[in-house]
């Protein structure tokens, strides 16, 4: 990792803990509880958090209350509020909701993934998202794409390189303001990362963000892995929870203090300052209300006396 370094080299935090982190628990949390979760994590300094995904409540019922939630949140001018969706119906709900500012649509790189996540092939997927992507534009929101299960598929197994090539040159044809890499099941590797990131940017111009999940507890060295190849985009989740229902085994997000502790022990800035010690207290809080302990390293040792702000 390169330690300090210009403006240009500071490094974005978007928190996916009220969506990718609450989305696959059982205990239900109530919609002022998820507002004052994505509340909290802005006063912590997170300026990108994904708040919500406009899905069909019969499929994950823990996103019932998409709009509420972000009603009862409030606008924000500090941070952008991100809706995540699937399909055309999604989007158009997510482009109704006052407060949402970036739709991130989900591309599968395999088409059993994408029949079990949202009923689609890649093909599909790649057609109706031209759809959304024209949609979300003319609507003044930011789009971006998310390539999932872009290493590795919990159906059909590893995803070739040749396969995520083809589908993220695709992905680019639908002009996104940003284009992410999703480790949905979490079995990449740093050497993975580096060599898909380099494929990624030579044919991706753009912002390209990175989604690491902490299955096999490697999600903190990819995401060095990720910055040493030039990604300056990071999603993680509070206290480390996360995981998808239609990808089994995803387990556990990368968790955002210890991302943080990383960068702040390596001297790497954040795009704002971000409170490391109060992220873990939100992710000390959020793990006990769903009745578990903190997932991440750092809620359970904590932070390391001399931590510098971000």
């Amino acid at each position: 990792m390169t330690e300090g370094g210009s403006s240009d080299d500071a490094v974005t935090i978007v928190e996916v803990s009220p969506r990718d982190g609450l989305q696959n628990e059982r205990t239900m949390v109530s919609t002022q509880t998820k507002a004052r979760l994505v509340r909290d994590l802005i006063g912590a300094g997170l300026r990108r958090v994904e708040v919500t995904s406009f899905v069909h409540p019969r499929l994950v019922p823990q996103m019932a209350d998409a709009e509420a939630v972000v009603d009862q949140t409030g606008p924000h001018d500090a941070a952008s509020l991100i809706g995540l969706v699937l399909n055309e119906r999604g989007a158009a709900r997510a482009v109704a909701t006052r407060g949402i500012e970036e739709i991130n649509y989900v591309v599968p790189a395999t088409d059993s993934f994408g029949r079990a996540n949202q009923g689609m092939t890649t093909a599909q997927a790649l057609e109706v998202g031209a759809w959304i992507g024209e949609q979300v534009h003319g609507h003044g929101h930011r789009f971006s794409v998310t390539v999932a299960v872009a290493f590795g598929c919990p159906y059909d197994g590893d995803v070739s390189e040749r396969r995520l090539a083809n589908v993220v040159s695709r992905a680019a044809e639908l002009a996104p303001d940003e284009l992410a890499l999703a480790d949905t099941i979490g079995c990449a590797v740093p050497a993975d990362v580096r060599r898909r990131v380099t494929q990624t940017t030579g044919t991706w111009s753009g912002p390209l963000r990175m989604h690491f999940h902490d299955t096999r507890r490697t999600g903190l060295a990819n995401a060095d892995a990720a910055l040493e190849a030039g990604v300056r985009i990071l999603d993680s989740s509070a206290g480390g929870i996360g995981g998808c229902p239609f990808a089994p085994g995803a387990a556990g997000n990368l968790a955002t203090e210890d991302l943080l502790w990383m960068l702040q022990r390596s001297h790497v800035r954040t795009v704002a300052p971000i409170d490391a010690v109060r992220v873990t207290e939100i992710g000390r809080e959020l793990c006990t209300a769903l009745g578990f302990d903190s997932r991440s390293a750092i809620g359970s040792a904590g932070v390391f006396p001399g931590v510098p702000s971000a």
